[in-house]
């Protein structure tokens, strides 16, 4: 699995196909892919960086789609729990999962200069963090991986980047 959020994709085919992806895997899993559901992952889709419930709410208000916040946090409940979306703990923000309905632990690079966030693929139970797993006798479920740095866009001229 690559990482796809500092780089220049087709954006189209992109949104495209992650929805059909998602329409597919809740069709073969009887899940409810509601039309706010959908229009909430198509917002997470079309801007490819972490957005906050309520900026996701002030859209779908704006649409007539759900004016309260329980409308929001249901879809992302929803999109979280099937795989579909992401919640970044470090941001209290939320970004659209690039492997919709496969089984991956993602990590988050996130640049702490334009917020813009890759989904890259991590393998917790190997590495440092499987190494101290296993000394303790500690079998890992599920992790989070979180790391800020600067995206290649915002290091371009920035004196501290190789």
């Amino acid at each position: 699995m690559d990482t796809i959020g500092f780089e220049a994709h087709d954006h189209k085919g992109c949104v495209r196909d992650a929805i059909a992806a998602v329409e597919t895997h809740c069709a073969e899993h009887k899940l409810q892919f509601t039309p706010v559901r959908r229009r909430v992952l198509e917002i997470l889709l079309s801007e490819h960086r972490a957005m906050g419930a309520y900026e996701i709410l002030d859209i779908l208000r704006d649409e007539g789609l759900g004016s309260q916040p329980p409308v929001v946090y249901r879809a992302l409940d929803f999109l979280v729990t099937h795989g579909f979306a992401h919640k970044i703990e470090r941001l209290n923000a939320f970004i659209a999962c690039t492997h919709p309905g496969q089984k991956h632990t993602p990590a988050f690079l996130i640049c702490r200069q334009c917020d813009a966030v890759a989904e890259a693929h991590a393998e917790p139970s190997k590495g440092m963090l499987g190494r101290a797993a296993a000394d303790t006798g500690f079998v890992i479920e599920q992790a989070v991986v979180e790391a800020m740095g600067l995206c290649p866009k915002c290091c371009k001229g920035a004196t501290n980047c190789a």
